[in-house]
C-alpha cells in the first residue's frame, strides 16, 4: 500500500499538467443536467446514461462516463444542497492536493466502480451502476481526514467537526455493507468496499504514520524515565499537606514553614535531590550515591 501511495505522489509531481482543473465544477454541471433531463423524460431518459457492462459490450460506450453524472436523488432541494456540498468538497481538495492528484483520487475511485461493475456482471450477473454515490463519500472522508476541525453544518442547522461526521460517514459504509450481505446484493456490497479502499491507497501512509505518533506517545507515556508533571504537582501538595512544609535543609533541619524569610536551594552536585538552607548551600559534605 505505501508504494501504491508512494506512486500516486510521484506521478503528481512528475505530470503538474495531469487532469483536468476545477474538475467538480463539470461534475456538478453534468448531475444537473441529468436531473433536468431525467425531469423532463420522467425517468425514462436516465436508464440510457446507467452503467450497465452487456450494453457498452453492444457499442453504448458513452454509459463509461454517463453514469458518473446520474443524480442520487429526485428532490430538486436536496440535489442543489447535494450539488454544493460536493464542489465545496472537491474544490478544496483539489486547492489542498493539486489538480493532478485530486484528478487521481476522483479517477481512480471512478475505475473502481466500474471494474466492480464489471466484475459483478460476470460473476453474480449485474453489473448496472447508477451513480458513483460511495465516490462522493470516500471524498468527504478524505476532507475530513485533511481538515478534521473543519466546521460543518450537521442538518444544516448543528455545527460538528468534520472528523465527527466521518465516524458517521464511515458507520454508514458499515451499515450498507452489512445490509447488502444479509439480502445478497453483492454488488451494492462490494462498491462501499472500493470506494474504502480507494480512500487507503492515497491516506495509507499518513494512517500509519499517525498511528507511529501514537504508539510512540503512549511508550513514552508509559516510561518510567517520563515525567507526569501533573501526576507529580499532585504528590508533591499532597506531601506538604501532611509533612507541613516544602523545603527542609539536609543540614541543619531548618523547614520554610519555620523560618519562611530562609532561601533555600538544591545541590546539583548531589546524588538525588537534596535541600539546603542558605547557610549551608554551599558549606555541606556532597551526598553520594
Amino acid at each position: 500500500m505505501r508504494k501504491l501511495n508512494s506512486a500516486v505522489e510521484r506521478f503528481a509531481l512528475r505530470h503538474p499538467n495531469f487532469g483536468i482543473s476545477n474538475l467538480m465544477l463539470y461534475i456538478v454541471i453534468g448531475n444537473a443536467a441529468a436531473f433536468f433531463l431525467l425531469r423532463m423524460t420522467r425517468g425514462l431518459a436516465i436508464q440510457f446514461l446507467w452503467f450497465d457492462w452487456g450494453q457498452v459490450l453492444h457499442g453504448q460506450l458513452w454509459r463509461l462516463v454517463t453514469f458518473i453524472f446520474v443524480p442520487e436523488t429526485t428532490q430538486i432541494f436536496s440535489l442543489l444542497l447535494s450539488l454544493y456540498f460536493t464542489y465545496f468538497i472537491g474544490s478544496m481538495l483539489e486547492r489542498e492536493w493539486g489538480t493532478p492528484k485530486f484528478n487521481l483520487y476522483y479517477l481512480s475511485g471512478v475505475v473502481l466502480t466500474i471494474l466492480t461493475g464489471v466484475i459483478s456482471h460476470y460473476a453474480f450477473g449485474d453489473g448496472v451502476l447508477m451513480g458513483t454515490y460511495y465516490v462522493g463519500m470516500s471524498m468527504f472522508l478524505a476532507f475530513a481526514a485533511l481538515y478534521p476541525d473543519a466546521q460543518l453544518l450537521l442538518m444544516y442547522i448543528l455545527p460538528v467537526k468534520a472528523k465527527w461526521l466521518a465516524w458517521v460517514d464511515l458507520a454508514l459504509f458499515g451499515a450498507d455493507i452489512v445490509a447488502s450481505l444479509l439480502s445478497r446484493d453483492w454488488l451494492q456490497a462490494l462498491l462501499p468496499v472500493i470506494a474504502l479502499l480507494n480512500f487507503l491507497i492515497f491516506f495509507w501512509c499518513d494512517i500509519m504514520d499517525g498511528l507511529d505518533r501514537r504508539r510512540g506517545y503512549a511508550r513514552h507515556q508509559n516510561s518510567h524515565q517520563t515525567i507526569q508533571f501533573k501526576s507529580a504537582v499532585r504528590k508533591q501538595r499532597k506531601k506538604e499537606a501532611q509533612q507541613g512544609y516544602r523545603h527542609k535543609c539536609s543540614v541543619c533541619g531548618r523547614t520554610d514553614t519555620d523560618f519562611p524569610d530562609l532561601e533555600f536551594r538544591y545541590c546539583s552536585r548531589c546524588a538525588g535531590y537534596h535541600c539546603f538552607c542558605q547557610d549551608h548551600i554551599f558549606n555541606h559534605e556532597h551526598f553520594k550515591e
